[in-house]
């Protein structure tokens, strides 16, 4: 009777230690020497903004610019057929653990940017062409119809940045564990602007225009140690002063810069690189 209460308490003791085992690796899976690959889909909401437009015979500003994104609808042959798989708005990113729950992280946020055109914006400058002048009234131009203007950034707002993100481990089973982390960002606008001017031909093609910053924050669910179930938050600032507004390479320009606010979920995989001591 002594040896099986000794045996049952030696299988207890290491059904406990290996439990503790798996929570202890549950909560490293973001340890060093690791990579976390993302993708994801995005919604954005954007502040109004101010945008300048500048070239040969005009140089003015419309305030207050109202603008949105552009969701694709969802269906399945869009979203996961890799032919496809970059239309919708999209975050892709690499991140790579130089330490224990500490994230360096290289990205893309694939967003779109669309000028509401049912709106009636004030008007600052000059325009020398008497039938785009004509269009300005007390003011203010109306963009309704798309002949003065139709602006976006289609192809997108394309985010190109690098952050660092800090992890904190909140729960801690056996096959699932939740973390929580914060960081900031900074990067590159290499925007697709689709924009057609007051006549020009249509101008869409991608070009280095500025720069953004964000904020960051986001809860990720972490599934048998190495698939990631990741929602994120992100507070941004974009400015952008070189927006090429013509198809040729004449000087014309537009300048704009906004907040913005982002939602993004998605889905990883996490794997170390890290040998095992012997």
């Amino acid at each position: 009777m002594k040896k099986i209460i000794v045996l049952l308490l030696l299988i207890g003791f290491s059904s406990v230690s290996l439990k503790g085992q798996q929570q202890e690796e549950n909560s490293r899976v973001f340890k060093k020497g690791s990579f976390l690959v993302f993708w994801g889909w995005n919604n954005a909401k954007y502040s109004k903004s101010d945008i300048h437009f500048k070239g040969d015979g005009y140089d003015f500003q419309l305030d207050n610019v109202v603008a949105h994104d552009r969701q694709t609808k969802f269906d399945w042959g869009t979203y996961f057929n890799p032919g496809t798989i970059t239309i919708p708005q999209v975050n892709y990113r690499i991140t790579y653990f130089p330490k224990d729950n500490f994230g360096i992280t290289l990205g893309m946020d694939h967003m779109k940017y669309v000028m509401d055109q049912r709106q009636i914006v004030d008007f600052k400058g000059y325009i020398n062409d008497p039938k785009y002048a004509g269009m300005v009234n007390d003011g203010k131009v109306d963009l309704d119809n798309g002949e003065f203007l139709t602006f976006e950034h289609t192809d997108g707002l394309n985010y190109i940045n690098i952050g660092a993100q800090k992890y904190h481990n909140v729960l801690n089973k056996k096959h699932i564990a939740i973390f929580a982390s914060y960081g900031a960002g900074l990067g590159a606008l290499l925007p697709k602007s689709n924009v057609q001017l007051m006549g020009n031909e249509r101008s869409d093609r991608f070009h280095l225009a500025g720069f953004g910053l964000d904020a960051r924050a986001a809860l990720s669910v972490v599934i048998i140690k190495h698939i990631v179930l990741q929602a994120e938050g992100k507070l941004g600032y974009i400015n952008m002063p070189d927006i090429k507004t013509t198809l040729n390479n004449k000087p014309d320009k537009a300048s704009q810069d906004f907040t913005y606010a982002q939602v993004n979920v998605g889905i990883g995989y996490t794997f170390n690189t890290t040998k095992k001591s012997k």
